[in-house]
């Protein structure tokens, strides 16, 4: 299955306790030239509880836009950046839609990250 950065799939995402998992909605946030090789996916947990809004590390997506339409999700929901896995393609049971602009997620992933700081001191030739 190919999947792309930006698609929204339904997986078997697994519970913090590793042990059991719930079926639900994540997104695809591995770049699409990763190839590693193996069989796997990185995925964003996706949330429709609202009440885990208002964080940085975090895109909310309402559902009447044109970005909630297309991302094939059922209600208002919450992406999780700073909930992310490694599940296998397998685990991956159907593509929900996808999001037309992952930007809002990009700036996200540097918060969980603390990406920003790396990325401009890359961009301005330092080094650690």
């Amino acid at each position: 299955m190919l999947i792309k950065r930006g698609g929204v799939v339904r997986v078997y995402f697994p519970n913090s306790d590793l042990i059991s998992s719930k079926r639900r909605p994540a997104l695809v946030v591995q770049a699409d030239n990763l190839a590693t090789g193996l069989p796997q996916v990185l995925l964003a947990l996706i949330t429709s509880n609202l009440n885990r809004a208002n964080h940085s590390s975090r895109v909310f997506i309402k559902l009447n836009t044109d970005e909630g339409r297309a991302s094939g999700l059922r209600t208002d929901s919450i992406i999780m950046t700073d909930n992310i896995v490694t599940v296998l393609e397998t685990e991956i049971d159907s593509v929900l839609g996808r999001l037309p602009d992952m930007q809002a997620v990009n700036d996200a992933l540097r918060h969980s990250f603390e990406l920003n700081e790396a990325v401009e001191d890359f961009e301005n030739g330092k080094s650690n």
